[in-house]
């Protein structure tokens, strides 16, 4: 049987949010209380000083599911159905590995 996982794109998340929002909706949680958080990294300046580098980082918590009951009905998870910037992708970890293998940098898999 198939392991399914997401694959987050670091580098193109533009920190909107709209993943936090999704998946507070699907899963109905309380204020205070995430499924997926978005978390901002920096700023810093970049060492060769005029650059300045900032990051959202998308993390699961362990609330994440992956949305079992949408994807049982065919559907995809919340978080990489809203997700504005296609930052977030849902698939099998083989699929994901290959992706990410294939991107080279600043990507990684969860997997609940």
């Amino acid at each position: 049987m198939a392991q399914y996982g997401l694959m987050i794109d670091n580098e193109y998340c533009t920190g909107c949010h709209s993943c936090e929002v999704a998946c507070k909706n699907e899963h109905n949680l309380p204020l205070g209380q995430w499924g997926i958080k978005v978390l901002e990294l920096g700023p810093w300046k970049l060492m060769d000083g005029k650059h300045w580098e900032y990051r959202y980082v998308p993390v699961p918590t362990s609330y994440c599911d992956l949305c079992k009951d949408r994807v049982a009905e065919g559907g995809k998870p919340n978080c990489a159905l809203h997700c504005l910037a296609s930052a977030i992708e849902y698939g099998t970890l083989e699929e994901l590995a290959a992706k990410m293998e294939a991107k080279g940098k600043m990507a990684s898999i969860f997997i609940p």
